[in-house]
């Protein structure tokens, strides 16, 4: 009886310091999707760690591929200056592999080869804060052999699952961005503008919903980025977005101490997704009718004489 009043209140008190609060994450550091004309890796980096300062933000990790240095070493660069800047890294393997097209023995030692640039830098206060781990594609598993045999890997080397509560795919618009700024089209960027935020000010929506159907509360949301051109470009409205709706922002830490996450839907799902995703099949919920702008991102400034990808 305690023990499920004990429950009860701690459920109430996370409902209560959880409402609307946001962290922001970034994925694919340090290179992700095609660069305008002009622009650099680094310079997309700065960008976006002036405006985590500009907006004061706390913390925000940004969770590596350490083996995309091997084809480009000077993009180090970027990591040493993610850091200069005060934010964290966690690991995202080292060559972003699919779980489902790998074996057990090869994704973990795909997460080991991550490890020597996150001690190397992770130094300090920070020495032991690289511990988190985010799934690529956010698949965790198509069998349940592959699910209990990685989280029993990064559970037995010290790892926390940085899981995702909020998406909506930011990294669709990066090419057609780069595409555009190619093509000097300011009308069609934008565009880009605008179908970006309304695409996040609705999953903003979508990812709330699905939380009060499986908790009957907002619980924190961690919010999936990518560390790409259009990404820094839009990051200031995209945070006027969120704080116009009413969230705060709060560390992926905090975040993941709700005890919501505690929760593991332990069945093998070949696509994964965000955490409300992967919890609503483990409890047979239908997801509800949702859509992006595929098509019309595919089609933007594509014509015969692009070159850009």
């Amino acid at each position: 009886m305690k023990s499920a009043l004990y429950a009860a209140l701690l459920f109430a008190a996370a409902a209560t310091a959880s409402a609307q609060q946001i962290a922001f994450t970034f994925d694919d550091l340090p290179a992700h999707g095609p660069l305008p004309p002009g622009q650099t890796r680094l310079e997309v980096a700065t960008s976006v760690l002036n405006t985590l300062h500009d907006q004061h933000l706390p913390r925000v990790y940004g969770f590596i591929n350490a083996g995309k240095l091997d084809e480009t070493p000077a993009d180090l660069a970027v990591l040493k200056t993610w850091r200069a800047a005060g934010q964290p890294l966690g690991s995202h393997t080292y060559t972003h592999p699919s779980l489902n097209e790998t074996s057990i023995t090869d994704y973990e030692a795909n997460i080991a080869r991550n490890e020597p640039i996150l001690s190397s830098l992770m130094t300090g206060r920070d020495a032991r804060n690289w511990h988190w781990f985010r799934y690529p594609f956010l698949w965790e598993g198509d069998s349940l052999d592959k699910r209990h045999a990685i989280r029993a890997y990064l559970q037995q080397h010290g790892y926390r699952v940085a899981q995702v509560s909020m998406d909506f795919e930011d990294y669709l618009w990066n090419a057609p961005y780069a595409r555009c700024v190619a093509q000097h089209d300011d009308k069609a960027i934008d565009s880009l503008r605008a179908s970006y935020l309304a695409t996040a000010d609705q999953y903003a929506t979508l990812f709330r919903d699905l939380s009060h159907t499986l908790y009957g509360r907002d619980i924190p949301y961690v919010l999936l980025m990518h560390l790409g051109a259009f990404d820094a470009k839009i990051l200031p409205d995209l945070i006027a977005l969120y704080r116009k709706r009413g969230f705060t922002f709060i560390t992926l830490e905090q975040a993941m101490n709700d005890p919501a996450f505690r929760e593991d839907p332990d069945m093998p799902l070949k696509y994964g997704g965000a955490f409300q995703e992967q919890m609503m099949a483990a409890r047979k919920i239908k997801f509800p009718p949702n859509s992006k702008p595929y098509k019309e991102l595919e089609a933007t400034c594509r014509n015969p004489s692009t070159t850009t990808p």
